[in-house]
C-alpha cells in the first residue's frame, strides 16, 4: 500500500449522509466502537461509550471555545458588503480573517460592522488570507455575539438555531476557527458518570484553524503545506499524564486535535512538558503512536488530514472497512455526525 498517495485515503460517500443539524440530544448519536488492531465492530449509542471506560482510564479533552465569528460588514467608502471569517488573533485587537471578496479591500479599507464596531485593513495576503486591526467600544466578545455567526463547514447548509450546539459543554478558551466536534456528544450529565466511575478527565487547549478540514490536494502528502495551530498544556496536566504512563493506565483522546496536541508534545519533548507553543505535526501512516491508547473521533472528510490521522492510528483498510460499515448502517458524518471508539481491547 502506498501510504504517500492521497487516493489511499479517498473514499465514497453518500451526501445524504452529511449531518446538517446537530441532533437533538447530545449523546443520542450513534457510536462504532471499533478494535483498532483487528477491526471488530459493535454498533452502540454514545451514551453507552461509559461501559468501554474503566477506572484508572484517563479521558483527555480539547477546551478551546469557538467564537460567532463570520460578521459582515460594509465598506466605509461604498458601502460594498464584505463577509470577514476571523481565523486567529495574531496581537492586541490585530486578527488574521479571510475576507471575501478581498480582491475588494487593500490596505487602509475601513469596514463598518456596527456602531462603535470597525475594522481597518493593515495587510493584504494569499488566498483571501487579510490582517485587520479592530476597533471598537465595550467588549470585543459581545460585539461577535451580537452580529456573528458560526462558522459552519462548507458542507453544511443549514442554518444553525443555536450557537451552544457548535461548542462543546465545556468549552472555555476562545480561539477556534473550529470546533472539536468529536467532545460535542458528550453531555456535564455523562462527564459526572465518567468521573464517579474512577476515570479522570484532564483538559488540554489547541485551537482549531480551517486547515484541518481543507483536503490535503497533492497526490504526494508528504508534499502536503500542514497549517500551524496553538495549544496549551498546564504543568498539572503533564504531571497526571506522565504518571499514567508510568502505571501503564489508558489515556483517551476525545478527538483529534486532543490526539495532535498529546502525540506533538511528547514526540517533541520525549514526555509530556508543560508549554503554550504552536504545532504543525502532520500525522499519516506509518507513524508510532507514543501519547495515548485509544481515540473518540468522528467521521472525517476523505483525502483529508484528519482521515490520515485516524488511519495512523488504527490502519487504513480498518478504517475504511469502519467507514463503510457506518455508512451501510445510515451512520451521520462529519461535524454534526455520529462518533467512532477507536478502542485497543477485545469488544
Amino acid at each position: 500500500m502506498n501510504y504517500k498517495d492521497i487516493n489511499t485515503y479517498d473514499y465514497d460517500l453518500d451526501e445524504s449522509l452529511i449531518a446538517q443539524t446537530p441532533i437533538k440530544e447530545r449523546d443520542h448519536s450513534k457510536l462504532l466502537v471499533v478494535n483498532k488492531y483487528n477491526g471488530k465492530y459493535k454498533d452502540e449509542t454514545f451514551y453507552n461509550i461509559i461501559d468501554y471506560l474503566h477506572e484508572g482510564d484517563t479521558l483527555v479533552l480539547n477546551n478551546t471555545k469557538v467564537l460567532p465569528s463570520r460578521i459582515i460588514g460594509y465598506k466605509e467608502d461604498t458601502n460594498a458588503r464584505i463577509e470577514v471569517l476571523l481565523l486567529k488573533e495574531i496581537d492586541s485587537d490585530i486578527w488574521e480573517c479571510l475576507v471575501r471578496p478581498q480582491k475588494r479591500v487593500k490596505i487602509g479599507t475601513k469596514l463598518i460592522f456596527e456602531d462603535n464596531f470597525t475594522c481597518k485593513v493593515i495587510n493584504v495576503l494569499n488566498d483571501g488570507i487579510t490582517h485587520v486591526k479592530f476597533e471598537y467600544t465595550g467588549i470585543f466578545v459581545e460585539h461577535l455575539n451580537n452580529i456573528g455567526a458560526m462558522p459552519l463547514p462548507p458542507y453544511i447548509h443549514e442554518k444553525l438555531k443555536d450557537n451552544d450546539r457548535y461548542n462543546t459543554v465545556y468549552a472555555k478558551v476562545n480561539g477556534s476557527a473550529a470546533a472539536p466536534t468529536a467532545g460535542l456528544h458528550f453531555t456535564n450529565e455523562l462527564l459526572d458518570k465518567i468521573k464517579e466511575k474512577g476515570i479522570d478527565i484532564l483538559y488540554v487547549t489547541l485551537n482549531v484553524g480551517l486547515g484541518t478540514f481543507r483536503p490535503v490536494s497533492e497526490n504526494d502528502i508528504t508534499k502536503h503545506d500542514m497549517h500551524s495551530e496553538k495549544y496549551e498544556i498546564s504543568k498539572d496536566v503533564c504531571d497526571k499524564l506522565n504518571k499514567c504512563k508510568d502505571d501503564n493506565r489508558r489515556i483517551i483522546c476525545v478527538g483529534t486535535t486532543s490526539l495532535r496536541t498529546l502525540e506533538a508534545n511528547i514526540t517533541k519533548y520525549g514526555k509530556f512538558t508543560p508549554t503554550i507553543e504552536e504545532t504543525d505535526i502532520f500525522i499519516y501512516p506509518p507513524h508510532e503512536f507514543k501519547s495515548a491508547d485509544a481515540l473518540i473521533t468522528n467521521f472525517h472528510l476523505p483525502k483529508s488530514t484528519l482521515v490520515m490521522l485516524v488511519s495512523a492510528f488504527s490502519s487504513v483498510d480498518i478504517i475504511k472497512d469502519a467507514y463503510y460499515h457506518a455508512q451501510k448502517e445510515k451512520y451521520r458524518f462529519f461535524s454534526f455526525g455520529d462518533a467512532m471508539f477507536l478502542t485497543n481491547e477485545e469488544i
